[in-house]
């Protein structure tokens, strides 16, 4: 873990975006220009101007922004398998829903343990340098053989350790798969006494590791996709987040293919089929809801969000993942308006926070055909107070006298910044991820300068290539008809090969 700083740290910037005593009724932060934070321990003490006491050290940020770190409540934890998806579909033609014949052969793990500990490491790495000091993570199961296992979970709660990341972290767990025919007809696979098995285990793992490295480390409940769940597993998952007192996240409303396939199951839409369960409650965070009653292709009258609003629930926003596969929340200012609790999720490679505001910026102002729709500090909010409130931290999301010492330290004025009006509403027209020079978490920095001790990234990333290789080289074995991988995965234009 990096090592804490001794004494006060005075940090100092063109920009500092913190809350204070005194501010406005709606406990909105405020920019304060040539801002003081003031870091005593694993706590924030003074926000503003002019700090009256004494310090053991002044940091000069410059032409810089400091915010509260990013919470992200669908971390990549993952080498990305949503990009096969980009311009690769359908997606049950290519790989994203298993054949029959791999089903009956039996699935297996594509990945040994060493090299999900590694895809752990190298995105955890990944996120701090995107200025994620809170991360939920999320991965794949498709190659997986069933659900995750406490053995990843342990060894991703030790790299998190020692990058210094705050993490919330549970295996997920499942007790269905869906399964493409021979004819492309898809039907569902289901063996509950699995998915029992794996909350069982989720639960073990939850009561060992709960507040460890101080609090760095913080736990969850993670059921798979809605579609996978039975109604013994949704129950029992509710019962044990309410007796833990540890978030639930259930990926639902999220395809038209799930969506109707609870539908057809259970006879009501996936959020009326959890509120029938007694499942919503807050501290569970729901990721995508752009599938929902009223949207696009849900033809079946309800009041989808309403449920999710009462239940006191928060919905996670992914908007990149979504637009790459022709998805949107209808709409985030819609969803705001009604009073929904709202935080934001990277869930695709890069982990950017900042191209995620983006492009929920954007696609928000489309949907609604108004650039008035919505603002730049609504999604800055959703991305730090509102990934918070979702996880019920008061402590989080702010710059405040007594909140955890999560911030990051973005440049300003940089080449392809152009002309800078307001920081926030600058870095929302042409900032990146890369614009974070520095993390700290829990008043230590996780990264100084981009660079994160002991991690090699050039290393990584060709470690982390080669490993993504080898796994599409096994995609025919659990794609339809075992295409060869030319054929599941196009290439933009025809590719000519080194002679040999």
């Amino acid at each position: 873990m990096p090592a804490a700083l001794p004494g006060r740290t005075l940090i100092r910037a063109r920009w500092v975006l913190g809350n204070t005593e005194g501010g406005d009724a709606a406990g909105r932060p405020r920019l304060h220009e040539w801002g003081e934070v003031v870091v005593e321990g694993d706590r924030v003490l003074f926000v503003g101007h002019g700090f009256p006491g004494e310090v053991a050290r002044r940091l000069e940020m410059g032409e810089a922004l400091v915010s509260p770190g990013f919470v992200d409540l669908d971390a990549l934890s993952d080498l990305d398998t949503t990009i096969l998806g980009f311009d690769n579909q359908p997606a049950w033609r290519k790989g994203r829903i298993w054949p029959r014949s791999y089903m009956d052969r039996g699935p297996y793990e594509m990945y040994s343990r060493e090299e999900l500990r590694f895809q752990k490491r190298h995105a955890f790495a990944t996120l701090i340098r995107n200025g994620i000091t809170t991360a939920l993570p999320i991965a794949s199961l498709f190659y997986r053989e069933w659900g995750e296992t406490v053995e990843e979970f342990t060894d991703a709660a030790d790299e998190a350790e020692e990058l210094g990341l705050r993490v919330y972290l549970g295996p997920a767990y499942r007790a269905g798969n869906l399964v493409v025919e021979a004819d492309g007809h898809i039907t569902e696979h289901f063996d509950e006494a699995r998915g029992l098995a794996g909350l069982e285990a989720a639960i073990d793992f939850c009561q060992a590791m709960e507040g460890r490295a101080g609090g760095l480390i913080r736990t969850m409940l993670s059921p798979d996709r809605i579609e996978t769940c039975t109604p013994e597993l949704l129950r029992r998952t509710a019962d044990a987040g309410r007796e833990l007192g540890v978030p639930v996240r259930q990926h639902s409303c999220q395809s038209a293919l799930e969506y109707e396939t609870v539908l057809r199951l259970r006879g009501m839409s996936p959020p009326e089929w959890m509120e029938s369960l007694g499942y919503l409650r807050p501290g569970v965070l729901l990721p995508h809801g752009t599938y929902v009653s009223g949207a696009p292709g849900i033809e079946r009258p309800g009041r989808d969000l309403e449920i999710i609003r009462d239940s006191g629930a928060s919905l996670v926003h992914c908007p990149l993942v979504s637009g790459r596969h022709g998805n949107v929340l209808r709409s985030f200012a819609r969803v705001r308006a009604m009073g929904i609790g709202l935080g934001l999720g990277t869930d695709t490679a890069p982990p950017d926070m900042i191209l995620n505001m983006q492009a929920g910026l954007m696609l928000c102002r489309v949907v609604e055909h108004a650039a008035a729709a919505c603002r730049a500090e609504e999604f800055w909010d959703a991305a730090t107070l509102g990934g918070a409130r979702a996880l019920l931290r008061d402590d989080l999301g702010r710059l405040a006298p007594g909140a955890r010492a999560d911030l990051i330290v973005l440049d300003l004025g940089l080449p392809h910044h152009g002309q800078v009006i307001d920081p926030v509403q600058t870095l929302l027209l042409a900032g990146q991820g890369r614009d974070v020079r520095h993390t700290m978490v829990d008043g230590r920095f996780a990264m100084w300068d981009r660079t994160i001790a002991g991690v090699d990234e050039a290393a990584d990333l060709r470690r982390a290539q080669a490993q993504f290789e080898r796994l599409m080289a096994l995609y025919p074995e659990r794609t339809l008809n075992h295409p060869p991988v030319e054929e599941i995965f196009s290439a933009s234009y025809p590719v000519e090969r080194v002679p040999r």
